[in-house]
């Protein structure tokens, strides 16, 4: 039976991959005070919006009905997998296991595998890159999801951000984590735990020194250049993002390399500068 992949704006996933294996995206609102963003909005707009923009934007998780019509519209005999951005940063996961249930107790027949990643961004990226070639071969939705959550739980992700001003205002670092960054150009190099959340690993003087610990996340694992996916994101600084993956690539040849710009719900918690990798 085919399978259908549905997953959330917090994938930051490139429309070529979205595309290529016919993923449908569920957007997260983000609202400027009581504007919000248009789901259509590039992230060139929203970067300069944000920028000229006092406060925070401000991010929500989609309802279960959002959800619910995107499983009404997948054609009978399509099973569904949702692979989700962390629980314990977004209650997205909630609303698609709200509607998984909703979809049933209606008596659509087709199944439904939910799937929290316990990743974001670049980690989610690395998943769905893999979980769309994966999709192509496999009939069996059990056996998709074995893969995906064992592919969930290998993934590595680090990140470094210019500016710590948004991850502790949007609440996804705490202030006392964060304090030291405002002096002496400390920059923190940070990772998705095991548990889907923001975790400090190392403190570094300036951005250089910080992408180099980055780097040398790499050297932590083996890898299977042929096989393996390793993302790259940005945060509206692209030129910085294709120096690190030639550096990344001089080292490390891997052979699919998914590249891009954090959208909105990313960008909002990242602010501008971010370089985020995972593998």
């Amino acid at each position: 039976m085919p399978i259908k992949i549905i997953t959330d704006s917090g994938c930051d996933l490139p429309l070529d991959y979205i595309e290529k294996y016919d993923i449908s995206v569920i957007h997260l609102p983000v609202h400027f005070g009581h504007e919000p963003m248009p789901e259509g909005a590039g992230a060139e707009e929203f970067y300069a919006k944000m920028r000229d923009f006092k406060e925070l934007p401000t991010t929500a998780s989609p309802s279960p009905m959002v959800f619910l019509e995107a499983f009404k519209q997948v054609e009978e005999g399509t099973d569904i997998m949702v692979i989700s951005m962390s629980s314990n940063i977004s209650s997205t996961y909630q609303a698609a296991m709200i509607a998984k249930e909703m979809y049933e107790d209606e008596g659509y027949p087709n199944a439904i595998e939910v799937i929290d990643t316990k990743s974001f961004s670049a980690g989610l990226s690395v998943v769905l890159a893999h979980a769309g070639k994966w999709s192509q071969s496999y009939t069996c939705l059990q056996d998709l999801k074995e893969k995906v959550v064992q592919q969930s739980e290998e993934v590595s992700a680090h990140f470094t951000l210019d500016t710590l001003e948004n991850v502790i205002k949007g609440g996804r670092l705490s202030r006392l984590s964060g304090a030291v960054a405002s002096v002496l150009n400390i920059k923190l190099l940070l990772k998705i735990s095991d548990e889907g959340t923001v975790e400090v690993v190392e403190k570094t003087r300036g951005i250089p020194k910080a992408l180099n610990q980055l780097l040398a996340r790499l050297e932590e694992k083996e890898h299977d250049y042929e096989r393996a996916v390793i993302a790259i994101v940005h945060s509206n600084c692209e030129k910085l993002a294709l120096e690190m993956k030639a550096r990344i690539l001089e080292r490390h040849p891997f052979k699919e390399v998914v590249f891009s710009c954090m959208g909105p719900v990313m960008g909002t918690y990242a602010g501008e500068g971010g370089i985020g990798v995972a593998f």
